[in-house]
């Protein structure tokens, strides 16, 4: 924390105690601070910034409340790690963790073959009762819970082991398969956790979750996947690039 610096605007009309959580926030962000770095105490960080202990706390709790910050006892307060931003693409959550250095792991919590539903075998054009891969996972980053992800398959790529998911991307996966994803339709939306989805993901009770319900073709056309995912909303969030035409 020594190393890190925070300009404070005194004439601004932000509260000091925003601006001070702001910018440990983006120094959390841009890998200044690192998982595991631990923070001076308050009031040691109050006397470095110039502020009173009680609009340090708030700063502090700013952060805890987010998810970036954890209060240990005996250890103090420590960095846990920036919050996941993810831009809008025909990617998969494992492979743009690992490209982000994320330090993805896989939890497989289902893997089995099932009798498609009305709603599953519509979206993946095949006929009621067929037999799909239904696949749940509960995926980390860092250590910690980020994101629940329940997909669908169709029968020819049933062939998917746990060991596999567990180490390797879904869309990885199914490239190793010979199914090259084109498109995707792709709907983001926000609800209330389910208990399950709560304890999951370690959030308390009623905590509010992202979610992402996606349809993938390839390149014939043909439905090859229906993900419908949870994330972490204190822990996670969405980019979209806007281009005007």
């Amino acid at each position: 924390m020594s190393a890190l610096t925070v300009d404070l605007d005194r004439s601004s009309p932000v509260p000091l105690y925003y601006q001070v959580a702001q910018q440990i926030e983006h120094a959390i962000n841009d890998g200044q601070l690192s998982p595991g770095d631990r923070l001076d105490n308050e009031i040691s960080l109050a006397e470095q910034f110039g502020l009173s202990r009680p609009t340090m706390r708030r700063a502090i709790q700013e952060l805890v409340d987010k998810g970036l910050l954890v209060r240990k006892r005996g250890v103090g307060t420590q960095v846990v790690h920036g919050q996941v931003s993810r831009p809008v693409e025909l990617t998969s959550l494992y492979d743009d963790l690992a490209g982000h250095h994320q330090g993805p792991r896989t939890d497989v919590l289902t893997n089995e073959i099932v009798r498609a539903g009305d709603e599953v075998a519509a979206v993946l054009a095949v006929r009621p009762g067929s037999n799909v891969l239904h696949l749940r996972r509960l995926r980390f980053a860092h250590e910690e819970p980020l994101a629940i992800m329940e997909n669908y398959l169709p029968e020819d790529l049933i062939g998917i082991g746990e060991m596999d998911l567990a180490g390797r991307g879904l869309y990885q996966l199914m490239r190793t398969k010979g199914v090259n994803i084109r498109v995707a339709k792709q709907k983001i939306g926000a609800r209330t956790g389910t208990p399950e989805e709560c304890a999951l993901l370690g959030e308390k009770r009623g905590s509010p979750v992202l979610t992402m319900e996606r349809a993938a073709h390839d390149d014939s056309g043909r439905a090859v996947e229906w993900g419908r995912h949870a994330y972490r909303a204190s822990q996670y969030s969405f980019e979209v690039t806007l281009v005007e035409h």
